[in-house]
This record gives structure tokens, sequence and C-alpha cells, in this order.
């Protein structure tokens, strides 16, 4: 059952110090901080790759098999890479903090409980999955399935900011049953871009390291590059015109756009962005710039998916079980 506005204004007041009982400012704070520190790590992820540094520290979990930290001899590559792994202990930091400040909300706000605990039990995968993908010289397929999971992670922490801000959802749809059906079109459509748009990356030049690391035995996929473009151009357009209708319902409607209107502007900068390195060479800065928007598409994503249906506030609590 779901009360709205009981003991927030109590435990607002209470000492920072102290674990929060509901939402105060202390946990949206921390819910942005785990979204954006995600997608940075999107960023810094992509910089690893487009500065052919991924083999920076060729060992896992040290940097060589001597050292724990990259090493004066391994150069700026070695500094880059390392200095992800480093934003990993960041993430953890914060990702720690986050599920302390709603731990003691299990049972009036689960929703956050749960999200938080996600985020943190996924990011040890994370950190595995890229020591495979070190332990296998960068094998497309592995690293694409690390890009999977920042992506995954980045709609964990979307979600947790929005619950946060909005509070608990309630039983009440927002909006008719097609603009859902459409909502769920738009979902299966971003899955479909994003998976086709990683094999397309790992189908191209960037493999992440210099082709004469390790006997310049890197892998990509196989897959023709050129023909991967095309193909990720569709399931990319399908999106953009699930969004126009999105957006276009949304006004005939009168029901709020903000969230349709976002993620039609992000997948507007996305299609240009991907046109223009598409024509111009895959230049590193471009495509980097692609992989991030590729993050906020899917938080945007979470985003609509989840203004569909009411949200409580965030005041509103769900009632103890014992209660």
């Amino acid at each position: 059952m779901t009360r709205v506005g009981s003991p927030v204004e109590q435990d607002v007041r209470t000492r920072w110090w102290s674990l929060p009982r509901a939402v105060d400012v202390r946990v949206i704070w921390l819910a942005w901080a785990s979204f954006v520190v995600e997608v940075v790590l999107i960023g810094t992820g992509g910089l690893v790759r487009l500065t052919a540094s991924g083999l920076g520290c060729p060992t896992w979990p040290t940097c060589t098999s001597d050292s724990l930290v990259s090493t004066p001899e391994m150069g700026i590559h070695g500094v880059i890479e390392f200095g992800n792994r480093l934003l990993t202990f960041v993430l953890v930091v914060v990702a720690i903090a986050t599920f302390l400040a709603v731990v003691r909300m299990r049972r009036t706000r689960p929703e956050l409980f749960w999200l938080a605990f996600a985020q943190g039990a996924a990011i040890p995968v994370q950190a595995v999955i890229g020591g495979v993908s070190v332990w296998t010289n960068l094998n497309p397929f592995v690293v694409g399935l690390h890009f999977v999971v920042s992506a995954a992670l980045t709609s964990v922490t979307a979600a947790l900011v929005y619950r946060a801000m909005n509070g608990p959802r309630t039983a009440v749809r927002l909006v008719p049953a097609w603009y859902t059906n459409v909502v769920r079109g738009t979902v299966a459509a971003v899955v479909v871009t994003v998976l086709v748009g990683i094999l397309t990356t790992g189908s191209g030049p960037h493999a992440g390291a210099d082709e004469a690391v390790d006997g310049g035995r890197l892998h990509r996929t196989g897959f023709d590059p050129a023909v991967m473009e095309h193909v990720h151009a569709v399931p990319a357009y399908v999106l953009f015109a699930l969004t126009l209708v999105l957006v276009v319902g949304a006004v005939r409607l009168r029901l709020s756009s903000r969230w349709a209107l976002a993620l039609l502007v992000v997948e507007f900068v996305q299609i240009a962005v991907g046109l223009t390195q598409a024509r111009t060479g895959l230049p590193v800065g471009l495509v980097g710039t692609h992989m991030v928007l590729a993050g906020l598409l899917v938080a945007a994503t979470t985003a609509v998916v989840l203004s569909t249906r009411g949200s409580a506030g965030r005041g509103a609590v769900r009632e103890p079980l014992d209660a």
C-alpha cells in the first residue's frame, strides 16, 4: 500500500551523519552521482578503446605481472588504461554510499533499495568482464558484453534517480494502451540499435590496442563494417519514427511529453553524429561521443518507460510489512 507524505519532514531534519529513513537531499545527490559516474565510465571506457590503450595494462587484476599500477615504461597507454580502472573505485565508493543511504528504506522504499543493490552487485561482474577482455586480447564480443553491462547500469541508475525524485510507482496508468505498446516497441528498438551498434564498432578499425601488440592478433568480429553500418541504421531509424509517434501522441493526448522529447533530442544528435562519423572515416572524437550518447539514449528510454505510470511523490512510502 502506498501512503503519501508521512515521515519525510522529520527525516529531512535528521542529522546528516545518520542514515536516512526517507528520501532527502543526500539520497537525491547520491542517485545523481551514481548515474553520472556510470555515464563517465562509458566515456572513459571509450577513451581507452579509441586511443588504442585497451592493452595498456596487459594483465588483470594487476597492471603488469610485476606491478599493480602502470609504470613509466608503459607510456600513455598504461596511464589511460590504469586510470580507467581507478575510476571503478570511485564508482564503488558512490555505490556503497548510495546503498547505505537507502538501506533503512528497505521496507518503505524497496524499489530504491533493490536498484542500489543491483548497481553494487553489478560492479564486480563488470570488473571481471573487463579482466576477461584483457585475457582474451580484446575479443570484440567480450568487449561488447562489457558495454552491454554498462548500458544496463546506466538504465538502473537512471531509474534510481527517477524514483528518488518522483517516488514509488502507483497503479495509475497515465497513457492509453496503444501508447504503452508504442513505448514497448521503442524499448525493443533501443535494445536492437545498441546491440547492433556494438557489433558494428567491433567490426571497425578501433580494436582498442595497437595492431603490433601481441603479434597483431587482435580480434575483430569478421563482419563487413560497411554492411554493419547500414544494418545498424535500420533499427535506429525505426526508433526515431517510434519516438516521433510518442511525442506527437503525447501532445495530442495532452500528456507530459518531457521525456519523449528528451529521447527524441538524444536520437537526433545520435543520428547526426553517426552519419558524420561514417562519412569522415570514424574519427575517434565522434566515435567516443556516439558511445556516450548511447548511454544517454538508454537513460532517456528508461525515463520514458517509467513516466507511463503514476508516481506517488518523493515523500510517499510503502507501509512496512509488519505495520
